[in-house]
């Protein structure tokens, strides 16, 4: 399966520590290996999975849809404004 990142994502996870991208990795082979193991939104974010995990005390989601060519990692962050921000993006695309 290839993965694909959207810019978004990409520069959230250049301010990551090296232990913090590690924990990332892992997180990223449990979705694709089960692409439903995230939580399928509705309205406007549908099409759309949310998967939360947790680096030392913050909670982050994760947002990624599937393609035919494989997984797009869309978004990461901490819950506060998340939301708001994905369907920002969505529209800008």
């Amino acid at each position: 399966m290839k993965i694909y990142q959207s810019r978004t994502f990409e520069n959230k996870i250049k301010k990551f520590s090296h232990q913090e991208k590690e924990i990332l990795d892992e997180e990223v082979k449990k979705i694709a290996d089960d692409p439903l193991i995230g939580e399928e939104k509705k309205g406007d974010l549908r099409g759309i999975y949310v998967y939360k995990f947790k680096i030392k005390s913050i909670q982050y989601l994760l947002s990624y849809r599937m393609i035919k060519a494989g997984l797009e990692l869309i978004m990461i962050g901490p819950h506060e404004n998340y939301y708001r921000d994905l369907k920002g993006y969505l529209k800008r695309r």
